[in-house]
């Protein structure tokens, strides 16, 4: 299991992009969450196979219809443990 921790930046917020991540993770099986940052990016932490993790950064290039993705920074992160996919609100 790998997990990545992801920053996105652009029109990223007011657009669904957020549930759509949520969706599109869940869709994949991959756990951890997904939040909106009070600089207006979005931020993931999520966990799976490499494979699923590509496909989720394939998706997160695109997003919802509305968005507007200007970058994305991904960082390796240590194994974590998640039950499920979590879509939360604000900064914790």
């Amino acid at each position: 299991m790998l997990c990545q921790h992801y920053l996105i930046s652009g029109r990223v917020q007011g657009v669904w992009y957020r549930a759509s991540a949520g969706k599109a993770a869940k869709r994949l099986g991959l756990t951890g969450w997904v939040r909106n940052l009070s600089d207006g990016r979005v931020e993931l932490m999520v966990c799976g196979t490499e494979e699923e993790l590509k496909q989720l950064t394939d998706w997160l290039w695109k997003g919802p219809p509305l968005a507007k993705v200007k970058d994305i920074e991904i960082t390796p992160q240590t194994s974590q443990t998640f039950a499920d996919f979590s879509v939360r609100r604000g900064e914790a």
